[in-house]
């Protein structure tokens, strides 16, 4: 979960380190630290404890030159956030420093033998280990740095994304991966390498995704070189990365949250663009198309996701069953991958993850494949792993999400789901004509409504103001919505550090209503679906017991806001379409209870985006 940055080229590295580490940040900002060669083969490291900023402050005075450099900001995962434990790290001599994103799971009996070697180590990371161990090999076998990189990498269990520099080499990176996410951008005699393309795409569109076990030697003559970790030669294949370098910018807004939250409406026109058909009353997903044989013989789909992603998936369950009459089980991916999951070869597994990087999602695919089970990939990122490694799927094309709590993302996940089922349920042939025609038509007026749900985003933070003393909330919702609490809650917890919990609402009384007193909010999904009615009733028995209600409700339902403490409207659809309304007021009522409390919404404490270690 950590952030690459690498350059070698004719440029000074630094000011481009520096602002990719910027881009990057979302990925990891508890350290961060860069190292450069200088004109005169030094090899000067820098590193912090706490964000970007803390780095340049540091640098200043210092020797910053040089046209080659490597960059990390770090998620600690051994280790605690210091500047020792800080990337980059240094060999015994100091002629290498090296980044890296993962977990080398063996490194405490690495680090063992090579203290038997006489090694000594000043940090408690598992990366010290890797660099002294590349050094070791290189200089005991007296070979080339390379094949030190190889025989070394073929020592390591675990997850990686190195970069190495070399002040014996000062024209080449050396970088690798395994399970976690490497990109080499390639420029006008220049050349450029990320975790993924948001630091490299303003200096070029050209970009090479490497694959796992994949080594690559990039040298300002010859170019990139790929190789496979067992010395196998890869021809690389150079794709053209189309990303709007104004969508990694705050645009006017305070936050990207907030910026990610108002650009939904467009989003999910993008995500429906060339799919939904309204003029044709038609759903086509070429996945669908390609596959749909397969696809139209599965005894059973299985879900599989994390965090939020997991939220989307229960409200595909609920699409897929309705519309396709097909059997869902969702899984969190996590505990999929350690336990006797039972998957067959008639199964279809739909797994989704907005960075395409999940380590959890991208190992219970692992497992689903060698059972036989057709995989669907859902993500957002282009070119991430899970598309290379899945049969097939369907991006979200919501463009980069860059805060932390996930929001854009949601809505295109459950987007796609909902064209999936209804794209599925029109080829198996068994959803009524009238319905799939209601259903495209309430689908195209989804970013309309949203748009009307954010004209109420200055309501919502004035009355985020009135629960910022709040240590607990309940959410609850019931049907479609029941994952819509889920979310929400999620949302709170993530980025205000309030205690939340998620329930569908009629469990509320077996358990939950004994937290219920007049210190207590409780945040209701009560638009008029087909539950409306049993809600209302939920939402008396919290009222009887002074909670305090916030209620998510269709405009002009003056009941509920007879009832309710405080209403925020919401325009009617669908009952399966209603967590993309919904959703909308969750977000925004936790945005702004953090904002409130003076959090980092942006870069809540402890978390990243991409989760690329277990």
């Amino acid at each position: 979960m950590c952030g690459i940055v690498g350059y070698v080229g004719k440029q000074q590295a630094y000011p481009i380190l520096i602002k990719g580490l910027h881009r990057l940040e979302y990925r990891g900002y508890d350290s961060a630290g860069l190292a450069l060669i200088n004109a005169n083969d030094e090899l000067n490291v820098y590193k912090t404890k706490g964000k970007v900023v803390n780095l340049e402050h540091f640098v200043e005075g210092k020797d910053s030159t040089g046209c080659i450099g490597i960059a990390h900001t770090r998620w600690a995962t051994h280790g605690e956030p210091s500047q020792i434990n800080a990337h980059p790290h240094y060999s015994k001599t100091k002629n290498i420093a090296l980044i890296h994103n993962g977990i080398i799971e063996n490194y405490a009996d690495l680090k063992k033998k090579l203290q038997a070697k006489g090694i000594e180590f000043v940090s408690d990371t598992d990366t010290e280990v890797l660099v002294h161990l590349i050094e070791y090999i290189y200089q005991r076998d007296k070979s080339n740095m390379v094949t030190a990189v190889q025989v070394a990498l073929n020592q390591v269990i675990g997850a990686y994304a190195i970069a190495i520099i070399d002040r014996n080499n000062p024209e080449t990176l050396i970088v690798a991966r395994k399970s976690s996410p490497l990109v080499i951008g390639i420029g006008d005699g220049e050349f450029f390498l990320a975790s993924d393309a948001s630091p490299i795409v303003e200096y070029t569109k050209q970009m090479i995704f490497l694959d796992n076990d994949e080594i690559a030697v990039i040298n300002l003559k010859s170019g990139v070189k790929v190789k496979k970790l067992n010395n196998v030669e890869v021809t690389p294949e150079i794709k053209e990365v189309m990303l709007d370098v104004g969508q990694l910018e705050k645009g006017g807004y305070p936050h990207f949250m907030l910026k990610e939250i108002f650009e939904q409406p467009e989003c999910l026109i993008n995500c429906m663009k060339g799919r939904v058909n309204v003029d044709l009353n038609d759903v086509k997903l070429a996945a669908i198309i390609d596959n749909k044989q397969t696809l139209l013989n599965a005894n059973r789909i299985v879900i599989l996701a994390c965090g939020t992603s997991w939220h989307s998936g229960l409200i595909g369950k609920y699409l897929i069953e309705t519309f396709c009459k097909i059997p869902v089980d969702v899984e969190y991916a996590s505990e999929f991958r350690y336990r006797n999951s039972v998957i067959s070869p008639n199964d279809v597994v739909i797994a989704i993850s907005q960075s395409g990087e999940t380590a959890d999602t991208l190992a219970a695919i692992e497992l689903a494949r060698e059972k036989g089970a057709f995989v669907y990939g859902i993500c957002n990122a282009v070119g991430s792993s899970i598309p290379r490694v899945t049969h097939t799927g369907s991006y979200i094309h919501v463009g980069p999400e860059i805060g932390v709590a996930s929001t854009k993302a949601f809505t295109g996940q459950v987007t796609v789901l909902t064209m999936f089922a209804l794209a599925l349920a029109k080829a198996k042939n068994i959803i009524e004509h009238d319905k799939f025609l209601e259903m495209i038509k309430e689908l195209s007026l989804i970013p309309d409504k949203i748009r009307e749900v954010l004209k109420h985003n200055d309501k919502i933070a004035d009355l985020a103001k009135i629960f910022t003393y709040a240590r607990n909330f309940i959410y609850l919702g019931r049907g479609y919505c029941f994952p819509v609490a889920l979310e929400g809650a999620l949302k709170l917890k993530e980025i205000s550090y309030i205690h939340a919990e998620g329930y569908p609402a009629a469990e509320m009384k077996h358990g939950p209503i004994a937290l219920i007193d007049e210190e207590m909010p409780v945040v209701f999904i009560a638009t008029q679906n087909s539950l409306y009615e049993k809600v209302v009733s939920n939402m008396q028995e919290v009222k009887a017991r002074k909670g305090r209600i916030i209620a998510i409700v269709n405009k002009g339902d003056h009941k509920l806001q007879e009832l309710a403490d405080y209403c925020i409207e919401v325009p009617a659809t669908v009952d399966s379409l209603e967590p993309l309304i919904t959703s909308i007021p969750m977000q925004l009522l936790a945005y702004h209870i953090a904002v409130c409390k003076g959090k980092n919404v942006d870069q809540p404490r402890n978390l990243a985006k991409s989760v690329t270690v277990e």
